[in-house]
């Protein structure tokens, strides 16, 4: 993987999720991959199903599928390399991983409330303050953030170079000039104290003269989000996705907030119009009689705009298209109904 240039984060999340499987089939006996067969890892993938966290909680489908992943390349590429006979993972089915929302997202006050938390008045306050607006404005992933260098940022033209974000890539997007304005005050006034020689102009530095691991991030801007007492879940990402949807509701292209988020594609970018709901709210409100608690005829004179005509040919393509959803989902009840009344006649072993 690291000859076809995968990056070294790809390569341990991998190395880390084959160790269960290596264990796994370890305390089976099991230590050559030619040893492995289809049957055992359809086992195993239903052991990854019923694994239990410490929690008590099961792995979410979109870790199943993290941890599945790298077993299908890894038999792949021993097939390929005439390390063993047949490929018993070419079959593997992964389970179909979920499209979650967001947990949280702040809203502009709320966003405010967390940047208001730092204490300004201890230098290290005001190079959180300087992170947080940067997080704010750009929506970067905790990882390129602890990654800049101070080259990386253009004041005059108000722009941040992210080199290397995830999948290898480089971009370019604005800072904004507030966030541009925190961060001149952090490189003016804190950043020479926490610099250690030999400097090799990591933007943001620890107490130490260090760069930022992420899981320290993680845990500075969750204190703070905490402190703020907006009742929220999150650090890094929740301003991730308070980015996104502010800019989306605040007009904002899709193309150019995947632009912004670095998404290779624009479906990973695409979950933020489904929490973006204050333009969905203005049009449900305009368009269904029922919204509000007034007859529409009462509301088209009070100086409503008109109703825009539908046409006959989308009525009866919104009509196919809900008779299709019927069709399918009796289908895939009357399916259940056979797969149950099929296990309900087998007698018990």
């Amino acid at each position: 993987m690291a000859v076809r240039g995968y990056s070294e984060k790809t390569i341990e999340n991998r190395r880390y999720n084959l160790t269960y499987l290596v264990l796994w089939l370890g305390e089976r006996g099991v230590s050559r991959p030619g040893e492995v067969t289809k049957p055992m890892l359809d086992r195993y993938q239903r052991a990854v199903f019923h694994h239990r966290k410490p929690d008590g909680q099961p792995l979410s489908f979109r870790s199943q599928v993290q941890r599945l992943t790298p077993v299908r390349a890894l038999f792949k590429w021993l097939a390929r390399e005439n390390r063993i006979l047949y490929n018993p993972a070419s079959e593997l089915e992964l389970p179909k991983a979920e499209r979650r929302l967001p947990r949280a997202i702040l809203s502009q006050a709320e966003a405010e409330q967390v940047l208001a938390v730092p204490d300004l008045a201890d230098p290290l306050g005001l190079r959180d303050r300087a992170m947080l607006e940067l997080f704010y404005a750009t929506g970067v992933r905790r990882s390129e953030l602890a990654g800049l260098r101070v080259f990386d940022l253009d004041t005059e033209r108000l722009t941040l170079a992210v080199r290397q974000g995830k999948g290898r890539k480089d971009r370019m997007i604005p800072t904004g000039e507030r966030a541009a304005v925190w961060i001149a005050r952090y490189l003016a006034d804190v950043r020479p104290r926490l610099a250690v020689e030999p400097d090799d102009g990591i933007l943001f530095l620890t107490v130490d003269g260090t760069v930022f691991s992420p899981d320290r991030l993680t845990g500075l801007v969750a204190d703070y989000v905490k402190r703020s007492g907006v009742g929220k879940p999150g650090a890094c990402h929740l301003f991730r996705h308070t980015m996104a949807t502010l800019m989306l509701e605040g007009g904002a292209d899709i193309r150019f907030i995947q632009q912004m988020l670095g998404h290779a594609d624009i479906s990973t970018t695409q979950i933020y119009t489904q929490v973006s709901l204050r333009q969905l709210r203005a049009i449900h409100a305009a368009t269904h009689p029922a919204a509000q608690n007034t007859p529409r005829r009462q509301r088209s004179t009070a100086g409503g705009g008109p109703v825009r005509p539908v046409a006959a040919f989308e009525t009866e393509v919104l009509h196919l298209t809900l008779a299709s959803e019927v069709r399918q989902e009796n289908a895939r009840l009357d399916t259940a109904i056979d797969i149950d009344e099929n296990t309900q006649a087998i007698p018990p072993a």
